[in-house]
C-alpha cells in the first residue's frame, strides 16, 4: 500500500510506449571473443525511491542530471535483485511508483578512445517500465520487466576525456490494464477510512510483484561493423543434420562472412560462406532431452567470422553461438522430439527466493538444476514470464525441455483485450522469440496463462496473437495455458497443444480426493473429443506447509499433497497411453505472493520449500519421474548408466 496519486506517473509511462512490430536489431547474448569484450556492472548501486505524493519529484528535479546522492539520501542496493525484501522498510517493500538506480562505471581506455569500438549498455531486465540516462543524456526506454534491452552509448563515452560514465535508471513497477502482466490502481476515496490520495495496486495473478533490476547489467563492445543477429533452424535427413542459418550485419554493406560448425571436441564438421546458407552434418549428434539418450544435450558451436573492408583497413568480428540439432513436431496424439514421442514430466517454476526476490543468482540457479536432475524432471514451464537468459543456456546444456511463456498472466479484464493491449502483447512475443529462438531446449511457445478466454474479444485476440507467433517462428508449436471450460474457451481452436490447469479437491470439493479420478478423466475426454489435440496437464497440486502431518490426510498437510498427486497420477497413467503428453506439477518450490487470508506467507504448493528443502511429495514425484523415464526413454539403458547417481532405483 502507498500514499500519493499513482495517476501522476502515467504521462511518463504508457504514453511513451512504442508499439511498432518491426523490432530493429538483434539481441545476441553478449559473449566475449577476439573482437568483443564485456564488463559486468553487478554489485552495489545507489538507490532511491521517489516517495513524493506525485511520484514525479525525480523528474521535476531532474535527478538524472547529477549524481543521485546530490538529490537526497540514497541506499546501497545489490544488482541483480528485487528491491522489496533487501531492507527493513515496510513502505519500500510494498512501494508502487518510480525508483531510481545509479552506478558509475570506469571504462578501459581503448573503449573511450577508439572510434572503431562500439560500446553498448545492456539491461537484462528492469521491472516494469524503465528510462535510462548515461551522463545525464537519455539513451533508452523499455516497457516490460522480463526481457533485455540495450543502447549504443559509444558517442557519449567517446566524446571527451572522461574514462567513466554515470548510468542512471528510473524504473516504475505500476501495472495497468494494458501492461503484461495487467493490473489496476484503485483509489480509496472514503476519507473516514483512508488518508487522502491513498491507493493500492491490484493484480490478477498469484505471485508477488517484485521489482527492480532483476538480471545482470553490463557493458560490451563490438567493432563498428558487427554481427548483429543470427537465426538458426535445424532439421534431420536420416543420419545427416541440417543447420539453416541467416546472419545479419550492421555497419557496412561490404563484408564477407565465414561460418564454421564445430563439434564438442572442437573439430570442424561443416562450413559455409555468406549471410545465408545450409550446413550439412554427417553422422550427426542430435540434441536429446535429459534421460532420453546416452548423451543428452549435445551442443555444436557455430563460429561466425566477419571481415569488412573499411577506409581505415579491414574490420574483424567473431561470434560463437551454441547450436543443438533437433526437430519438434506435433500430431493429434503425440509430441515428437527427433521423431520420437516425448512425454513432459517436470515442474512449473518461479524466479523467486528469500531476500533476493526475483534477482538472478548463480548458486540458486545451479541448486535448482541439481534438484531437477535429482527429481528426474525433463521439462519445466517458465511460469509466468520469460526467465533469465542464463537459465535458458543451462537448459540447453543439461537437456531440460522448456515451455517458454510470455508474461501474459492475469488477463482478466475486458480492457486487457483492447487493441492497445494486443499491440503490446504482439511486441512482447516478438522480443521473446528474438531472444530465445536459437535455444534447442525451447520446444513450445506459451503466449498466456489462464486468461478469461471465454470473453468474446478473446477469440480475435488469441487468433491474432498465436498466428503472429507462428509467423515469427514457424519451427515451433504454440499454446496458451487455460483453466476455462472446454466448451467456452475461445482461444483453444488456434493452439497446437492443449495445456490445462486444474485443481480438483483443492479449490473446490475441499478435502474430497475421492472425486479426482472421475473429474479429471472427464475433463481430459471432453478436451480431446472437442479439439483432437495432444494435452498437457500444465498445473495441478495442493498447498502444503512443510512439517504439517495428518492421517487420515487433511488439507495443508504433507499427506494430503501426496495423496492428491497420487489420485492425479492414476488418471494420467491411463491417458498418457492415448493423448496426454505431459504433466507439470505446481509448483517446484514455495514462492512469495501478495498478502491475503488465503496465503500463509506465500503460496505453499511447492514440492520443495522456498529454501529448496523437500516435502514428502518431492520423493513421490522423484520415484514417479524416474519410472516414467525408464518406460518412455528410447535409449534408457545407456541414459541410466549416465545418471545412475540421481536415480532412486540405483543398485
Amino acid at each position: 500500500m502507498s500514499r500519493g496519486p499513482a495517476r501522476a506517473w502515467v504521462a511518463l509511462g504508457p504514453l511513451l510506449w512504442t508499439c511498432g512490430l518491426a523490432l530493429e536489431g538483434g539481441m545476441l547474448y553478449p559473449r566475449e571473443s577476439p573482437s568483443r569484450e564485456r564488463k559486468d556492472l553487478d554489485g552495489l548501486w545507489s538507490f532511491r525511491a521517489d516517495f513524493s505524493d506525485s511520484r514525479r519529484q525525480g523528474f521535476e528535479q531532474q535527478w538524472y542530471r547529477a549524481p543521485l546522492r546530490e538529490s537526497g539520501p540514497t541506499l546501497d542496493m545489490p544488482v541483480p535483485s528485487s528491491f522489496n525484501d533487501v531492507g527493513q522498510d515496510r513502505q519500500l517493500r510494498s512501494f508502487v511508483g518510480w525508483v531510481w538506480y545509479e552506478r558509475e562505471a570506469t571504462l578501459p581506455q581503448r573503449w573511450s578512445q577508439d572510434p572503431g569500438t562500439r560500446v553498448v549498455l545492456r539491461i537484462g531486465s528492469a521491472h516494469y517500465y524503465a528510462i535510462v540516462w548515461v551522463n545525464g543524456v537519455h539513451v533508452a526506454e523499455h516497457e516490460g520487466g522480463h526481457l533485455p534491452f540495450e543502447a549504443d552509448i559509444s558517442k557519449l563515452v567517446q566524446s571527451g576525456p572522461l574514462s567513466s560514465c554515470r548510468i542512471t535508471l528510473a524504473i516504475n513497477n505500476t501495472l495497468t490494464p494494458h501492461t503484461l502482466p495487467p493490473g489496476t490502481i484503485v483509489y480509496k476515496t472514503d476519507t473516514s477510512k483512508y488518508p487522502k490520495g491513498y491507493f493500492v495496486q491490484n493484480t490478477y495473478f498469484d505471485f508477488f510483484n517484485y521489482a527492480g533490476l532483476h538480471r545482470p547489467v553490463l557493458l560490451y563492445t563490438t567493432p563498428t561493423t558487427y554481427i548483429d543477429d543470427i537465426t538458426v533452424t535445424t532439421g534431420v535427413d536420416q543420419d545427416t543434420g541440417l543447420v539453416d542459418y541467416q546472419i545479419f550485419v550492421q555497419g557496412s554493406e561490404h563484408f564477407q562472412l565465414e561460418v564454421y560448425l564445430l563439434d564438442e571436441e572442437g573439430k570442424v564438421v561443416a562450413q559455409g560462406i555468406g549471410s545465408r546458407g545450409r550446413l550439412q552434418v554427417p553422422n550427426v549428434h542430435l540434441w536429446w532431452p535429459y534421460l532420453m539418450h546416452e548423451h543428452p544435450a549435445y551442443l555444436y558451436s557455430l563460429e561466425v567470422r566477419l571481415t569488412a573492408q573499411m577506409a581505415a583497413g579491414p574490420v574483424l568480428d567473431f561470434y560463437t553461438l551454441p547450436v543443438g540439432i533437433r526437430t519438434v513436431a506435433v500430431t493429434e496424439r503425440q509430441f515428437l522430439i527427433n521423431g520420437k514421442p516425448f512425454y513432459f514430466h517436470g515442474v512449473n517454476k518461479h524466479e523467486d527466493a528469500d531476500i533476493r526476490g526475483k534477482g538472478f543468482d548463480w548458486p540458486l540457479l545451479v541448486k535448482d538444476f541439481n534438484l531437477l536432475r535429482w527429481l528426474g524432471a525433463n521439462a519445466f514451464r517458465t511460469s509466468h514470464y520469460p526467465y533469465a537468459e542464463e537459465v535458458m543456456q543451462l537448459c540447453d546444456r543439461y537437456g531440460i525441455v522448456v515451455i517458454d511463456e510470455s508474461p501474459g498472466v492475469g488477463i482478466m479484464l475486458v480492457q486487457s483485450y483492447s487493441n492497445v493491449s494486443l499491440q503490446h502483447h504482439l511486441e512482447v512475443m516478438e522480443e521473446l522469440v528474438r531472444r530465445d529462438k536459437n535455444h534447442p531446449s525451447v520446444v513450445l511457445w506459451s503466449v498466456a496463462n489462464e486468461p478469461t478466454s471465454f470473453l468474446k474479444p478473446a477469440a480475435y485476440y488469441f487468433k491474432t496473437l498465436i498466428a503472429h507467433t507462428k509467423a515469427l517462428d514457424p519451427s515451433r508449436p504454440v499454446t496458451f495455458v487455460t483453466n476455462s471450460n472446454y466448451e467456452a474457451d475461445l482461444g483453444a481452436p488456434y493452439v497446437d497443444v492443449i495445456c490445462v490447469n486444474s485443481y480438483y479437491s483443492w479449490y473446490h470439493d475441499y478435502g474430497h480426493m475421492e472425486v479426482i479420478q472421475l473429474q479429471l478423466a472427464t475433463e481430459f475426454e471432453n478436451w480431446y473429443r472437442t479439439y483432437q489435440k495432444p494435452i498437457i496437464q500444465s498445473e495441478y497440486g495442493a498447498e502444503t506447509i512443510a512439517g504439517f502431518h495428518q492421517d487420515p490426510p487433511l488439507m495443508f498437510s504433507e499427506e494430503y499433497q501426496k495423496g492428491l498427486l497420487e489420485q492425479y497420477h492414476l488418471v494420467l497413467d491411463q491417458k498418457r497411453k492415448e493423448y496426454v503428453v505431459g504433466e507439470l506439477i505446481w509448483n517446484f518450490a514455495d514462492f512469495m505472493t501478495d498478502q491475503s487470508p488465503q496465503r500463509a506467507v506465500g503460496n505453499r504448493k511447492g514440492i520443495f520449500t522456498r529454501q529448496r528443502q523437500p516435502k514428502a511429495a518431492a520423493f513421490l514425484l522423484r520415484e514417479r519421474y524416474w519410472k516414467l523415464a525408464n518406460e518412455t526413454g528410447h535409449h534408457w539403458s545407456a541414459a541410466k548408466s549416465q545418471c545412475l547417481e540421481n536415480s532412486p532405483f540405483a543398485l
